[in-house]
């Protein structure tokens, strides 16, 4: 494990737990005079004294620290000892057996698991209940451990999103903003609704996707003005999605060094799983957003637009464009032939 300053121990997940154990035993470790590695090893020390001495709350958080160390096999041993008393636990399992962490995956046991989470009637863990429900939805969306159905994916998203309540799942409000967009279960003034509810709560995605609803008029009257206001925010966030439209605003507004300048950027893109883990946003719309910016900038360079004419350079970003997503470089092509773009 490398070693790392304070700020940086402030910032990783496992500082949630440092803090969790602070707060649970009344402790008052100073994380800013001491390496990471001294620290989780000194809050693994705490954690198995107090599981000796019968502490079965101790269980959960020693194993949730070997969680966010990736040391799955150790977390995993530690939760399926308190699974039956601890929804946390259970939902850490189900996690692990969805993602195969540390295990092999068993989609049909994360999905039971899930399931006996989701209807629990504990105030406690409401919150375990509306993230199950809104991963049940995602697995029947996707058919992973349950027979593929649309309808009850919208179901049980509506039940996680609960009319977009801030402490219900904003990952299920994000989700019927983008289930409402589908061609197959269009309704863009439900996806509307569903990504402010979810920008409102803080979704990251959903602020992405209403700047281009307000850049098209998708469910909403035009308004290129909102639009610029909430792709520029999401793009400082680190929506790529947002910097590939914000790249398409500058460029339709002519101004193309600011277009070719962000497009640029973009290009440097490398990571893109790394890049979704971060910001929370889905890798299929990170490659859509890079795809986007990589056309515009290939036409900057094709055509000197903000950028010095340079065909062969041009010629490579096209291409590199067309390999992270066909579509929507076949969409803008078909917009230069017909004098549009």
């Amino acid at each position: 494990m490398n070693s790392a300053t304070a700020s940086d121990w402030q910032s990783d997940k496992s500082a949630q737990i440092f803090h969790t154990v602070n707060e649970v035993y009344g402790l008052s470790i100073d994380p800013q005079s001491k390496k990471r590695e001294d620290l989780i090893e000194e809050v693994e020390d705490l954690l198995k004294k107090y599981i000796q001495e019968g502490d079965r709350q101790a269980i959960f958080l020693l194993g949730q620290l070997y969680f966010e160390e990736s040391r799955y096999e150790e977390a995993f041993l530690k939760f399926a000892k308190v699974k039956d008393t601890d929804l946390q636990a259970l939902y850490q399992l189900s996690v692990m057996y969805y993602d195969g962490l540390g295990i092999k995956a068993d989609c049909k046991k994360a999905v039971e698991y899930m399931s006996r989470i989701s209807t629990t009637a504990s105030l406690k863990t409401e919150h375990l209940k509306y993230a199950a429900l809104y991963n049940l939805g995602r697995a029947y969306f996707e058919g992973f451990g349950v027979k593929q159905s649309d309808e009850e994916a919208e179901r049980l998203w509506l039940l996680a999103a609960d009319d977009g309540n801030p402490k219900a799942s904003i990952k299920a409000q994000t989700a019927l903003g983008l289930f409402y967009c589908r061609p197959d279960t269009l309704d863009l003034k439900k996806a509307f609704f569903w990504h402010s509810e979810a920008c409102g709560n803080g979704s990251l995605e959903s602020q992405g996707a209403l700047g281009v609803m307000y850049l098209y008029g998708y469910g909403i009257h035009q308004d290129t003005q909102a639009a610029f206001e909430c792709l520029k925010e999401a793009s400082e966030r680190g929506n790529v999605y947002a910097q590939g439209h914000l790249v398409t605003h500058y460029y339709n507004k002519k101004l193309y060094s600011r277009a070719a300048e962000l497009a640029k950027r973009m290009s440097k893109y490398e990571n893109i799983a790394e890049t979704a883990r971060v910001t929370d946003c889905r890798i299929d719309y990170i490659r859509k957003g890079l795809a986007i910016a990589l056309f515009y900038y290939a036409r900057c360079l094709q055509l000197g637009l903000g950028a010095t004419q340079n065909s062969k350079e041009a010629q490579y970003y096209y291409s590199k464009a067309a390999l992270l997503d066909p579509d929507v470089v076949a969409d803008l092509q078909t917009e230069v032939n017909h004098g549009i773009l």
